[in-house]
């Protein structure tokens, strides 16, 4: 059966050798945004054969055809993100690295009104926002105590923070 990848790379023409079929399966598959490195971990479990030298001719003759768009989500390396998903956006939780994706008519309309303002028409355009996730309300003082939901008595720590996006590390001195 062939992956929506593959029909998209077979409609434009491309010769689809085996490992070009794994590699379009394993990103048709993918529900993440991965990054070469991971394609090729996922291919290699499916045919040993493939190569990372292969993994990368590939993803860059799918950039270039139009059917992957790459992404730089602050983490130094290059990811992965089928353009047949439609146009959306990226919230990045700079804590876990979980990527959530999005669409938003308001900032839409919002990008369309600053471009016309600037006297553009746009073209495209392609958000990615960096953030923490809010911290849960603090429940309600009583008689001195806090007041805890039976869920959050068993909770687990909190994960530790990792490495902070570029934008956000501190120059200078602390």
């Amino acid at each position: 059966m062939e992956s929506r990848i593959e029909r998209m790379c077979v409609e434009l023409g491309l010769k689809m050798t085996g490992q070009r079929r794994v590699i379009a399966r394993v990103l048709s598959e993918a529900t993440d945004h991965p990054d070469v490195e991971e394609l090729y971990r996922r291919a290699s479990a499916i045919d040993p054969n493939v190569s990372i030298a292969t993994v990368y001719r590939t993803v860059r003759l799918l950039e270039e055809k139009g059917i992957l768009e790459r992404r730089d989500f602050g983490e130094g390396r290059a990811r992965y993100d089928p353009t047949d998903r439609g146009h959306h956006h990226h919230l990045i939780d700079v804590d876990t690295g979980k990527v959530i994706e999005f669409a938003d008519e308001g900032f839409e309309r919002m990008a369309r009104e600053i471009a016309e303002r600037l006297g553009f028409t746009l073209a495209s355009s392609r958000l990615q926002l960096f953030g923490r996730r809010l911290a849960p309300a603090e429940p309600p003082v009583r008689g001195g105590s806090v007041a805890r939901r039976p869920a959050e008595a068993h909770a687990r720590p909190a994960p530790r923070p990792r490495a902070r996006h570029p934008a956000q590390r501190r120059t200078g001195p602390a």
